[in-house]
């Protein structure tokens, strides 16, 4: 069955319908209360740092910025998305960007990363955050704001050329990296990547900031870690070793900085890498991939292992997950599903709602095995004009306590504030998945939602990113996206 736009699904029995269309059974209320669950509070309890009390279930999740000065600073633009973070009425900002714990750890040139004026840089971006929150809610005592530390593996490119410091010899990714002659990073080197990790994670609570996530997630080198079956020595092998480096990492945290909470983003399942067919529509490449979450097959779950590891988790005393899957590299349907694919992308191998059900499925799967866990879910904006309907049902089940939005807030971040007031959704504003904020970076742009975002609409970088797209079409033959 093709996939069908959602903007084209007229009203709540039109999606309904579609759904059961699909076979899905992706929890969704009819009608929504702004009073309701999504308007109720959460605490979260770390092990250390005591207990947060966030205002409601709504969560802005981490950007990776393509927006940064050439050594790691914010600019103006990074300003603005931060201030539009803190008051789109999410009381829970779960790291606000991903920040690189080192320079060559970037996943673009331009990307935030710690360095010697890290400290008074968040500090002000934090506060910028804060203000905008203050300034349209009168108070941010409900307030929980983190910062994303994280390291890009694999996928490192902190100059003009890709630096990819992976964790294990691949057979299907070395080759889109360039890192078939390059050696693996070392158990040495790890073990200086976790201290450069901690010590970010204090420059994180020196300029203010309540928690760190140790990002985990999207292909790069903590994730990468979780699926080096094959890598050999402490950091490799069974699952005890897979997790050492994570594991240590937040043991060290505590350690160092007590009063701060650890959260953990993490690709709950992975898929075998994707590429386009024939007819341009994604699928597995051939060959072999270790998918941590996986069922062996590259494209179904096994969520023992992931499983297993949030129970590791909750013994170190994190307090809260954020779950998401698969790495935008190679499997982007998994994590941003889409109607109109990335410039280097595919078309979706099935309608984009499949995925986002898988996500939402995992996440509850999870939550049920750790009650005691608060679980932020993430995938929810291709849903569209139907997200506030499936946010509500779901955390009214109980299977996430906060939904998560990352592409819907660069176009609407308001989104949370309008359900809460009991406004109608904007459908000008809302997330079309049109990739462009994606394919912008992807040419070399600073990313943004260009089609939306009146700010971004009329910058010069437009003009420029059309044309990256009409060779990428042309390319393609003219297929869709």
């Amino acid at each position: 069955m093709a996939p069908v736009q959602v903007r084209r699904l007229a009203d709540a029995a039109a999606f309904a319908g579609h759904l059961a269309s699909l076979g899905l059974d992706l929890p969704f209320d009819h009608q929504v209360d702004p009073s309701g669950p999504l308007a109720d509070g959460l605490a979260v309890h770390d092990g250390t740092a005591g207990t947060f009390n966030v205002g409601n279930r709504w969560t802005i999740l981490p950007m990776e910025g393509w927006d940064g000065t050439s050594d790691g600073r914010p600019t103006d633009l990074v300003r603005r998305r931060w201030a539009r973070f803190g008051g789109s009425g999410a009381k829970l900002v779960w790291g606000g960007e991903a920040v690189a714990v080192t320079p060559e750890g970037r996943a673009n040139p331009n990307q935030l990363c710690i360095g010697p004026d890290s400290p008074g840089d968040l500090a002000d971006l934090r506060g910028v955050l804060v203000d905008a929150h203050v300034e349209r809610f009168g108070s941010a005592d409900d307030l929980l704001v983190g910062l994303q530390l994280t390291h890009s593996g694999r996928w490192a490119r902190p100059g003009s050329d890709a630096a990819p410091r992976t964790a294990y010899r691949h057979p299907l990714l070395d080759g889109r990296v360039g890192a078939g002659g390059q050696s693996v990073v070392s158990d040495d080197d790890l073990e200086g990547l976790s201290g450069d990790f901690v010590e970010a994670a204090v420059v994180a609570h020196d300029a203010g900031f309540a928690f760190v996530d140790v990002k985990a997630c999207h292909g790069y080198l903590v994730h990468e870690l979780l699926s080096g079956v094959g890598r050999p020595g402490p950091f490799g092998g069974d699952l005890v070793g897979r997790t050492r480096f994570l594991r240590r990492t937040v043991e060290a945290i505590r350690h160092r900085v007590p009063g701060l909470a650890v959260g953990v983003r993490l690709s709950a399942f992975d898929l075998a890498p994707h590429v386009a067919g024939p007819d341009g529509t994604g699928v597995p490449e051939e060959g072999a991939h270790h998918a941590f979450g996986g069922d062996g097959t590259g494209v179904g779950l096994d969520l023992t292992e992931p499983d297993r590891l949030l129970g590791m988790l909750a013994d170190l005393g994190v307090g809260m997950v954020c779950v998401t899957a698969g790495s935008p590299y190679y499997c982007p349907h998994a994590q941003r599903p889409a109607y109109f694919p990335p410039s280097d992308g595919y078309l979706p191998p099935h309608d984009p709602l499949v995925d986002v059900a898988r996500l939402v499925d995992a996440a509850a799967d999870l939550k049920s095995r750790h009650p005691g866990l608060v679980v932020v879910g993430s995938g929810y904006s291709y849903l569209q004009e139907w997200l506030p309907n499936v946010a509500q049902a779901v955390v009214a089940r109980g299977d996430v306590d906060s939904v998560g939005i990352g592409r819907m807030a660069l176009s609407y971040p308001d989104l949370p504030a309008d359900v809460l007031a009991g406004l109608q959704v904007d459908r000008r504003r809302l997330c079309r998945t049109f990739s462009d904020c994606t394919t912008a970076p992807r040419n070399g742009l600073v990313s943004g939602c260009y089609p939306l975002d009146p700010h971004y609409k009329a910058m010069p970088e437009r003009v420029e990113l059309t044309l990256a797209k009409r060779a990428a079409e042309s390319s393609r033959g003219g297929r869709r996206g």
